[in-house]
């Protein structure tokens, strides 16, 4: 996967620099061509003669050594992938306001090819709120980022913030450049979010779902090339391009889904949708000196199952099952019930996993009998692995 790929390799001013030189070293080794990009404060962690022996080509540190009048231009057009290890607070601050102060900033912002971060710092640097919605922002905007592992850091200290290990970063990098625009004119349709079912016009039964799956899923994809729809409850930013319909009860979101489901080649249906509703909501708030009033509850529509009663042939029906108790159990009976090609099902009593948070841990389960599990993670990974299971499904086009 990475022989031949040029590779713009970032290092900043972090301690963890030197393990840029083990990163260099496995990507040249796999084939790619690396074109090294140090920071003035890298300098002071590692040589340039280091690097520069072992990449592809030359070191390069400013925008002014050398005879290319935009190097960062040249660096950010002809790369399959920038990486950046380690990504230290100053650097990941910059990227996500948009800022350039030397080469490796100006070359950030100057690719259109997929970027991962591999941030690297003190605990609590990286635990910091700004640098939390740092990352958050370039997550939002399709940047991957490979956490940072726990363990010894700089001064003899434990805790969050060392970089991850060189093996975990060239393979991420290479999932990056496998999974591309393998998507590209896919249409996806996404739920997202929990109904919410009125009782009266201040009340309502809904869920804790907080969307942040479901999106997951809607960005991805559109990383990946797909057409995106999002059907949601939540509101949430979004990148550019994905077309978002916003509904809040589960016969909206039926609605919604039926208008869209006939052209999607891939339904994720992440959304926690209600399964009971007031049979009759009152029209107006409802007093609490009227005493405690009657709420008779009938089901609401099953929009999964009528999705699998639809569906034409290659499409791909992807379920969710969030579970308290028996999990695989439970979503191997949805699963098999709904006749979906694949159950996406998590614990949400688990610690970091489930409504709200923005990790998750969960098994996939397939019609023909595969499964797959992925331990606690950011959510956009969850995506991509449910996602990498969905293109092994989806019939083979053209080209």
């Amino acid at each position: 996967m990475l022989a031949g790929r040029r590779i713009v390799l970032g290092v900043s001013g972090g301690i963890a620099a030197y393990k840029a030189v083990e990163v260099c070293r496995r990507l040249v080794d796999a084939g790619a061509f690396v074109s090294p990009v140090m920071t003035k404060d890298a300098e002071r962690f590692i040589g340039k003669v280091t690097l520069s022996a072992l990449a592809s080509e030359k070191v390069r540190t400013s925008m002014w050594d050398e005879a290319e009048p935009i190097p960062h231009t040249k660096l950010g057009q002809g790369a399959d992938v920038v990486v950046v290890a380690p990504a230290t607070a100053r650097v990941l601050g910059a990227y996500a306001a948009g800022l350039s102060y030397d080469l490796l900033t100006s070359t950030l912002l100057a690719t259109r090819a997929p970027v991962v971060v591999c941030p690297a710092m003190h605990t609590e640097m990286w635990e910091h709120p700004a640098v939390q919605e740092n990352i958050a922002t370039l997550r939002r905007r399709g940047v991957h980022v490979v956490d940072p592992e726990v363990g010894r850091l700089a001064g003899g200290d434990e805790g969050a913030g060392r970089l991850a290990d060189p093996a975990v970063i060239v393979a991420a990098v290479e999932r990056v450049l496998a999974t591309g625009h393998d998507f590209a004119g896919v249409r996806v349709l996404v739920t997202a979010g929990g109904t919410r079912e009125p009782i009266d016009p201040v009340r309502f039964i809904g869920n804790r779902s907080s969307g942040k799956q479901g999106y997951a899923f809607a960005e991805v994809a559109h990383q990946r090339g797909a057409h995106v729809t999002l059907i949601t409850t939540v509101d949430r930013a979004v990148t550019a391009g994905i077309a978002v319909e916003r509904v809040e009860t589960a016969a909206d979101m039926e609605a919604a889904v039926a208008r869209h489901s006939n052209e999607a080649d891939v339904i994720v249906m992440a959304a926690a949708v209600a399964d009971f509703r007031p049979k009759a909501a009152a029209d107006v708030k409802i007093k609490k000196g009227e005493g405690v009033p009657e709420v008779v509850l009938e089901p609401t529509p099953d929009i999964l199952a009528g999705l699998a009663e639809r569906k034409r042939h290659g499409q791909v029906l992807v379920g969710f099952a969030a579970e308290t108790v028996d999990v695989r159990a439970n979503a191997a009976d949805k699963l098999a019930r709904k006749r979906l090609d694949l159950i996406v099902a998590n614990d949400v009593s688990a610690p970091g996993a489930g409504f709200e948070h923005d990790t998750n841990s969960v098994v996939v389960l397939a019609a023909d009998g595969t499964e797959q599990n992925v331990p606690l993670t950011d959510k956009r990974q969850v995506a991509s692995v449910v996602l990498d299971a969905v293109a092994a499904r989806l019939p083979r086009r053209p080209g």
